[in-house]
């Protein structure tokens, strides 16, 4: 079942492709007005195009860049008049490294798109939504929001500070209407895993008690209950969607 979203507006980043992607094709399919977001222009503009009823709106911006972020928001409201749900989602794998090799430009990379990033979307998310009374932001963890992953230092730490800020700004607006929530996909199947060689993208689904990688839609669901009505008491948690990966 389809969440009902018809009247509001939907900010989604990384929405070119994979998680992102498939929470936007969700969130319009229960009617709300979708701003695609991606740094890929022709990506946004495509998945933004073949949304239902052309609630898709396309948008170029680089999430790293808090000037660009700030921008983002203000098309959205003022396109859509309002900003109700937002998912943060742009991400990146980074370098493959013990820690103490890791590069340091490559360090940066990984924390400022996958956290700081994050941070920069909220900042201002959260005005635009407190000004309509109130809202909900889903920020894309990880698994390894919560657990180590030996060689990807930067990710792990990038991932767990998602957690971290969400808990948090979900205690300081939760009495202003605002949710804040967090999700952690284990390995899924999207174009962030397509250069893997096939023994160890092999490798990779035997990880999983369910023996294969998630699927973008799977966690789209998740993603969007969290964004809807439905989930009106939940807040500040952080939700796994991981084949059982954590469990072990």
């Amino acid at each position: 079942m389809v969440e009902d979203f018809r009247g509001k507006a939907a900010l989604v980043t990384g929405a070119g492709s994979g998680i992102g992607e498939a929470c936007a094709r969700r969130l319009a399919a229960g009617g709300a007005r979708v701003v695609v977001a991606d740094l890929n222009a022709s990506a946004a503009e495509e998945v933004a195009r073949s949304l239902p009823g052309e609630l898709g709106l396309p948008y170029t911006a680089d999430v790293t860049d808090p000037v660009q972020v700030e921008a983002m928001v203000k098309f959205v409201v003022e396109r859509c008049g309002r900003l109700d749900i937002a998912v943060n989602n742009a991400g990146i794998g980074g370098e493959i490294a013990r820690t103490g090799e890791y590069a340091i430009d490559a360090w940066k990379r990984v924390i400022d798109v996958n956290l700081n990033s994050v941070f920069y979307c909220m900042r201002h998310e959260i005005p635009a939504m407190l000004a309509n009374g109130g809202g909900s932001i889903v920020n894309m963890a990880s698994i390894l929001g919560s657990v180590g992953f030996a060689f990807s230092p930067a990710y792990v730490a990038a991932k767990h500070g998602v957690v971290g800020l969400t808990k948090n700004a979900a205690l300081e607006y939760a009495e202003s209407g605002i949710r804040v929530n967090s999700v952690g996909p284990a390995f899924i199947a999207t174009p962030l895993l397509a250069g893997l060689e096939p023994q160890v993208l092999e490798q990779v689904k035997q990880s999983h008690p369910v023996k294969r990688l998630g699927k973008a839609d799977e966690v789209a669901a998740l993603v969007c209950f969290l964004a809807s009505d439905d989930a009106s008491f939940i807040t500040g948690s952080y939700h796994l969607v991981d084949g059982g990966y954590t469990a072990q």
